[in-house]
């Protein structure tokens, strides 16, 4: 390789470029602000009782009925799956020797729905279940969702944009493309949730009559998508 008279290693031409051939490189952007497309909901079923076979029983019991409620919003809900089932025995205070106190049970479950009307309607249904917690929702988007195909095109789209400023200021123009990256910057999205509640969080009427359905507004996502672009250029008169 030939070096310049300083000892110094000459640049690479693919890198930098050559005075023939100037390579200009500049990062393009998007964010995009869109709404969600789906919503999950958190549920942990809970029993607690001395007897364990009694404990076990009610955890059943409870876990077929909020399987039930949300299977009942049939196309509603695009995903229901258990996930994790927890048995645990409380020992006494001191915990001295293996006397069992009580036994405490929970079953983990995720709901995730594409209909938010029925939203709001599920997750207090839910929340009025004996000793049910619900977390959510939590907003968000599909993988194949056409806005992070947008973002993507709108970042290129402004990556060459930039590059055709640039060569404009020099009294250029662009040759070619040389290479384009993905900066593999995540999507930035900002869930948040209603605080989690308990089923006696509600007060049933002496009717027993349901409570009405929370309101729930869904938050919109940003998405973001960040590319890297490297151009040849035409060379400049300076």
């Amino acid at each position: 390789m030939a070096t310049p008279h300083d000892g110094r290693p000459a640049p690479r031409s693919g890198t930098y470029g050559t005075p023939a051939a100037p390579h200009l490189a500049v990062r393009g952007e998007a964010r995009l602000d869109v709404a969600p497309e789906l919503a999950r909901l958190d549920i942990t079923v809970g029993a607690r009782g001395r007897d364990r076979r009694a404990t076990l029983d009610d955890l059943t019991r409870r876990n077929a009925t909020a399987l039930d409620l949300v299977r009942s919003y049939g196309d509603g809900v695009e995903r229901l799956e258990t996930g994790s089932l927890t048995v645990t025995p409380e020992l006494g205070p001191r915990g001295r020797g293996e006397r069992v106190r009580s036994h405490h049970g929970t079953v983990r479950l995720a709901a995730e729905l594409s209909d938010f009307t029925v939203l709001g309607d599920l997750a207090t249904r839910l929340a009025d279940l004996e000793l049910t917690r619900v977390e959510g929702p939590w907003w968000s988007l599909r993988p194949d969702s056409p806005a992070h195909r947008r973002a993507r095109q709108e970042a290129v789209h402004d990556a060459v944009r930039r590059a055709r400023e640039y060569a404009e200021a020099l009294g250029t123009a662009l040759d070619a493309l040389v290479e384009l990256a993905d900066s593999g910057v995540p999507d930035v999205r900002h869930p948040e949730s209603f605080a989690g509640m308990r089923s006696r969080g509600f007060a049933r009427s002496a009717a027993g009559e349901e409570p009405p359905p929370l309101d729930l507004e869904p938050q919109r996502q940003r998405v973001h998508a960040e590319v890297t672009a490297r151009f040849t250029l035409v060379p400049p008169d300076l």
